[in-house]
């Protein structure tokens, strides 16, 4: 390691990321996988699949839970 750095060019943050602008990668098991990529279908992506099936299940469960 040097004594020294020279910061003077730096720029602070420059490489920061909110947290909720960063994606983690889900993984699902090879059965339900298959699964849904039957019902897919050739218009939506899986991932769209997916985000859909979960809205719907949230929206029931806020039904219960209200």
């Amino acid at each position: 390691m040097k004594d020294e750095y020279d910061f003077a060019g730096a720029e602070q943050g420059k490489f920061y990321v909110p947290m909720e602008e960063i994606e983690l990668p889900i993984y699902l098991d090879k059965d339900v996988a298959a699964f849904l990529r039957k019902k897919q279908g050739k218009s939506n992506s899986l991932e769209a699949l997916v985000n859909d099936l979960l809205r719907k299940d949230i929206e029931i469960a806020q039904c219960f839970s209200s």
